[in-house]
């Protein structure tokens, strides 16, 4: 493709996504997103490339020792140093690589080595390293990661969207039906390094839902985590067995999306950072369950989202308000988009 007729694909890309229209996934494939395979860096990179409407593809990296555990811009020789169970990475080179994880920063580096400094670099979180290393770099803004070319966001990315909402509702609407009014979703994490939830914890979580519970005549989705552990997602259901209620614990399909499009309002547990910005991209009030712990980078975001008036304590009681949808991950794409285009007319004019 000429130079010019390049440019010109590219801007006609930036205005589609800027306007909502850009189709998933559509011409051939332009990037990768890259990241050690966990999760939770998995739902930030792939939101991302999708939001884009760029065709990606997923890699999945792991160098293995010693290389992993120095920093990304000090391990010479990675891509010839990956683990059996990484994805091949090689030639052609992507023309924008999105990556997510510190494991992953050491194979984005070599991969931009080894294109010459044709591929687009764009780190999600804070890289650990030099941020001029990369194009781009999106951490959440209670990291106090700053740069020329340092975007930071109020929430972590993630993959949800209207489109992707409204068919979860669609397939559970039918199992909620018999649920009164308001409809309360409720998302429980767990312990993880900042924050500690036992059983005392959630005997005072749900002693709240049956106070919810009297005062509102409110019914109640139930979904627990990874980290909730067995016993407490065990006593949960105990505890929640004599209210409107659905709990799920693990078994059959997670209906965690239907529960954020079918809700009236929503409770999180302040362990997740990723469940609450989820949550936030919804629109709709959103409580939030303070466990013992947090401060610091946790401390900082939840500071930022109470100012903003998107989420409020959770107390037992249910209070309505409005706030803008957060919608971190759609601006990140057309940010990544607009950079894009800039590179393109810098090297074709």
């Amino acid at each position: 493709m000429a130079g010019r007729q390049r440019v010109e694909l590219i801007a006609r890309e930036v205005i589609a996504v800027a306007a909502g229209a850009a189709s998933p996934h559509s011409g051939p494939t332009v990037g990768w997103w890259m990241t050690p395979g966990k999760a939770g860096l998995d739902t930030q990179a792939r939101g991302l490339a999708q939001a884009t409407g760029l065709a990606f593809e997923h890699r999945v990296v792991r160098p293995r020792p010693p290389w992993s555990w120095f920093p990304g811009h000090l391990t010479p020789g990675v891509l010839h140093s990956l683990a059996a169970h990484s994805d091949p990475i090689e030639p052609p080179w992507p023309e924008v690589l999105i990556t997510c994880g510190r494991r992953a920063v050491p194979v984005a580096l070599a991969v931009r080595k080894a294109s010459r400094g044709r591929t687009m670099l764009v780190h999600v979180q804070d890289p650990r390293v030099p941020v001029r290393l990369f194009d781009l770099v999106i951490p959440m803004q209670h990291d106090a990661l700053r740069g020329p070319n340092v975007y930071p966001v109020t929430g972590a990315l993630h993959d949800l969207t209207p489109e992707r909402l409204a068919a979860a509702a669609t397939r559970f609407q039918a199992e909620f039906a018999d649920l009164p009014r308001p409809l309360v979703a409720v998302l429980v994490g767990g312990s993880n390094t900042s924050y500690q939830l036992g059983p005392g914890e959630v005997r005072s979580l749900t002693a709240l839902l049956h106070a919810t519970a009297a005062e509102h005549h409110a019914g109640f989705v139930v979904t627990t985590s990874r980290r909730t552990g067995r016993a407490n997602a065990q006593l949960i259901e105990n505890q929640l067995a004599d209210l409107p209620a659905r709990v799920w614990t693990g078994r059959g399909e997670n209906p965690y999306r239907a529960m954020l499009a079918l809700a009236d309002h929503i409770i999180v547990t302040s362990d997740s950072v990723s469940m609450v910005s989820e949550a936030a991209s919804t629109g709709k009030p959103l409580h939030v369950f303070d466990l013992p712990g947090g401060g610091g980078r946790f401390g900082r975001f939840h500071a930022a989202l109470r100012e903003r008036g998107i989420t409020r304590p959770y107390t037992g009681s249910l209070e309505t308000w409005h706030y803008p949808a957060l919608d971190d991950t759609a601006r990140t794409a057309r940010l990544v988009l607009e950079h894009r285009a800039a590179r393109a007319v810098a090297t074709h004019g």
